[in-house]
């Protein structure tokens, strides 16, 4: 009988027994808010792609014939650089709160006053493409050439690389290697896996990653089935926050929000997401911070073995 191949899923993770994450000052929980920029690289006529986006927005796509522009969908789209963001960045100004970009370089480009201004207010920019399309639909070397676009993209618009990545939905089979490939990158976060970052191996070395959320996400407003409205966002993350922080007690964790500047960004919503904040703010254990912070600290305080 041969030897079956080993199982290239990891379906144990810490068994049970994390590490004890150890955020500083003693934090029960590390909340990480991400906000991401994607207005303005999605598939598109206009853009030269065979088909318009239809996803994630307030109205499904699809109705138009190919080769004609969908209006509709690029005006929803629309909402979230042009209004949307200057809300949220707003929510997270007056409360003094950091939050993380997964940033859409081609994006970026297209809306230069938006994006200095989250420079300025010091968010930290993990590359989430050079466009909002499928990775795994890329060849190797168009992935490549992604990549390194949307790094040199960001480094320009932002004075820095992005020290982490996240593909849309789901990486290609190349995605890592390649990101190890180019250098430079902390960690990436394409994994829905865990509630605590982790070490991989890749080409033989170590690679952080960092996992996110998709249930403690906006992203629910645009998918069936999904949030109907800003209270259920509300009372989920509210949830999600307190059985961590209640389990930070011995075991600490992360907890990821994503967000989208053309779905929380509307009114209604919007003062969902400000009243989590104030939640969070009120317990004086929560580690509200960057990406990049949790990626720095757990390389500091909990090394590759």
């Amino acid at each position: 009988m041969s030897t079956p191949e080993p199982y290239p899923r990891d379906m144990v993770g810490y068994g049970g027994k994390p590490p004890h994450a150890a955020w500083p000052n003693g934090a029960k929980i590390a909340v990480n808010f991400v906000l991401n920029v994607e207005e303005g690289s999605e598939s598109s006529v206009l853009h030269g792609d065979p088909r318009n986006e239809s996803a994630l927005s307030e109205a499904v796509g699809g109705r138009h014939p190919a080769g004609e522009r969908d209006l509709g969908i690029e005006s929803l789209y629309e909402y979230g650089s042009r209004a949307g963001v200057w809300r949220i960045l707003k929510l997270f100004r007056d409360r003094g709160l950091p939050f993380t970009i997964y940033a859409c370089a081609q994006a970026l480009e297209r809306n230069p006053v938006s994006t200095a201004a989250l420079a300025e207010y010091g968010c930290d920019f993990a590359g989430h493409g050079w466009r909002w399309i499928n990775h795994f639909e890329l060849s190797e070397a168009e992935e490549r050439e992604h990549i390194a676009r949307a790094v040199e993209t960001i480094e320009r618009l932002t004075g820095a690389p992005p020290a982490g990545w996240y593909c849309r939905y789901a990486p290609s089979a190349n995605t890592r290697r390649l990101l190890v490939e180019h250098g430079g990158f902390l960690y990436d976060s394409d994994a829905y896996n865990d509630d605590l970052p982790y070490w991989v191996e890749v080409d033989g070395g170590p690679h952080l990653v960092v996992p996110y959320a998709l249930d403690t996400n906006d992203v629910k407003f645009g998918a069936p089935p999904g949030y109907g409205s800003g209270e259920d966002f509300f009372r989920h993350l509210i949830d999600s926050f307190d059985q961590l922080y209640e389990e930070g007690a011995e075991a600490p964790k992360m907890l990821s929000i994503g967000l989208h500047q053309r779905l929380v960004g509307r009114p209604g919503r919007a003062r969902a997401l400000a009243r989590f904040l104030d939640h969070v703010k009120a317990h004086d254990r929560a580690w509200v911070c960057r990406r990049i912070d949790i990626a720095r600290h757990w390389h500091a305080a909990h090394p590759p073995a």
